[in-house]
């Protein structure tokens, strides 16, 4: 029988359980428990190892395994591993601020939940649809990714494989989470394990263990040499522009990192769980992106043509690339596997949290009250079926004028990113400040990062200014392009009047920092204390992945 999600409701310790086969409301509130009620209607079916893995290769799509030897040909290989430093400190502190306020409040939705208390409903609505409309397209955008990759083998039609790769995510979506959680658990595994194979073998290949036994060292970096004129201007500006470029492009490849909170409802124990996660995401963005960037810039040099050309299969993969030109043979069928469960993965992320974020928009009103319907399996199944119905937008891609206004689609939904991670990084100042204004200590919370505000403000003005400058392409004699402009700068717009627009249509206030409701989170926080962790033994004690 569907159970239904409903508004935020404060019951009392004398009120009775409702059970989850009537209609019982997934609130805010707290519970006779001291938990949210929210907590009851869903089922736990995330374990600590789900969320540590999610959070370590969740989201790694296509991108790091297929484009990134774009970043080196456009950029160089110090200004790729520039671009992807850096972004990779940013969208570390944007993952430390959405990991301390989801601890605090763990509830699904992530940071439209958390914009909604520490903000204003607003915002909470402008960055719900902000992220709504990315879901919708990325979904089917993962599913073409993974159809186009299976042609690396087979002439069938792609409509077949986006059928089943899009019938299978949904299925998968609509049981148990548990399931859901299994399924990127090992895929989580096979990408970690082919992106320390994949380095391993360019170290093999850089020290001359290659099949020609030709030692590379750092050739590449003294010819062609480190940086790339970019846009053919030449001198300093040139070499500026690729770097610049390589930080706007790698912002784009950590998109998702910031979803580990987004299903915290269904975590079982999440104020251990989620600042874990949060800790070893600093070990994914080392490991997997940049010395992975640092090691394609060893074996690749930026002039390669294959690097630059898109196929969409493993022939354009930077470390199929490096095989070749070593004599490796095996390696692209390896990769091509792997990067089409990468690509069904992410899609399958995807479907996960844009189902949750609708979830989280329905709840409080901000979407119809039909997306809150719960199935038997504790899952939202009407979310659900609208990502299901427009995975259909995927078929757009067999046809070439189609294809246009869906690659137009795509292009819409990369601003989408940078958008959403302002959002954390203003929602989590006002949190932040409303702690400091009401006499909160930081002792006090479930989990506190370190180093705030001032991580918080650096990445803030860092994201401020790549917003600004992100079509700067367009503005240079000789590069104006229609698509590059309108999916730079579209977005503003748009959220600024889905903002204003709600804020005058329902007349809502930015909550003042004295009333934002930090304290009766940390009471029931105090009030339902998780079990303790249970000691490694054996072998466990040398994983250091998860647990």
């Amino acid at each position: 029988m569907d159970t239904h999600v409903d508004a935020i409701h404060i019951s009392t310790k004398d009120e009775k359980s409702t059970s989850p086969d009537v209609e019982a409301p997934l609130q805010m509130a707290e519970q006779s428990n001291g938990e949210f009620e929210e907590v009851k209607a869903l089922r736990q079916g995330l374990h600590q190892r789900h969320i540590q893995m999610i959070a370590l290769a969740g989201t790694i799509g296509t991108g790091l395994f297929l484009s990134s030897g774009r970043e080196i040909a456009r950029s160089g290989p110090l200004g790729a591993f520039l671009g992807y430093l850096v972004m990779g400190s940013v969208a570390g502190t944007v993952t430390l601020a959405v990991g301390e306020m989801g601890t605090l409040v763990p509830l699904n939705g992530g940071i439209v939940r958390y914009a909604e208390f520490f903000v204003d409903p607003a915002l909470a609505f402008a960055n719900g649809y902000n992220l709504v409309y990315s879901y919708l397209v990325s979904i089917p955008a993962e599913i073409v990714a993974a159809s186009v990759l299976v042609q690396f083998w087979s002439d069938l039609n792609s409509a077949i494989w986006i059928t089943i790769f899009g019938l299978i995510m949904l299925c998968t979506a609509l049981v148990f989470v548990r399931v859901y959680g299994e399924l990127e658990f090992f895929f989580s595994t096979l990408k970690i394990l082919l992106i320390i194979g994949a380095n391993i073998m360019a170290l093999v290949i850089t020290c001359g263990g290659g099949p020609n036994h030709e030692s590379i060292g750092f050739r590449y970096w003294r010819d062609p040499g480190p940086l790339v004129q970019y846009l053919g201007i030449s001198g300093s500006l040139g070499r500026f522009l690729g770097v610049w470029t390589s930080l706007n492009n790698a912002l784009y490849a950590f998109s998702g990192i910031e979803t580990i909170t987004v299903a915290a409802g269904e975590t079982k124990s999440p104020r251990r769980a989620i600042p874990q996660a949060t800790k070893r995401i600093f070990i994914r963005i080392s490991v997997f992106y940049i010395i992975s960037i640092f090691m394609i810039g060893l074996v690749v040099p930026s002039n390669d043509p294959s690097l630059d050309h898109s196929s969409g299969t493993a022939s354009t993969s930077p470390f199929v690339i490096a095989a070749t030109r070593a004599g490796i043979k095996v390696v692209p069928s390896i990769i091509n596997a792997v990067v089409i469960s990468s690509a069904w993965s992410s899609g399958n992320s995807n479907l996960l949290g844009g189902s949750r974020v609708l979830v989280g928009l329905a709840v409080h009103g901000r979407a119809p009250k039909f997306f809150t319907r719960l199935n038997r399996f504790s899952v939202p199944w009407v979310a659900i079926s609208l990502y299901g119905l427009f995975m259909c937008l995927g078929y757009m891609t067999l046809s070439s004028t189609a294809s246009t206004v869906f690659d137009w689609l795509q292009d819409l939904v990369s601003i989408t990113t940078l958008t959403n991670w302002l959002t954390i990084l203003v929602t989590y100042l006002r949190f932040f400040y409303g702690c400091k204004k009401q006499g909160i200590s930081r002792k006090s919370l479930p989990w506190a990062t370190p180093f705030q505000p001032y991580i918080t403000w650096a990445a803030l003005v860092v994201l401020t200014v790549f917003l600004i400058t992100g079509g700067y392409s367009t503005f240079i004699r000789g590069h104006w392009d229609n698509e590059t402009f309108v999916s730079s700068y579209i977005n503003i717009p748009l959220f600024l009047i889905l903002y204003f627009g709600y804020k005058y249509i329902c007349k809502t206030k930015i909550v003042a920092l004295d009333d934002i409701p930090i304290q009766p989170f940390i009471d029931i926080a105090n009030r339902n204390v998780e079990p303790p962790q249970k000691p490694k033994k054996g072998l466990h004690k040398l994983n250091i992945l998860w647990g």
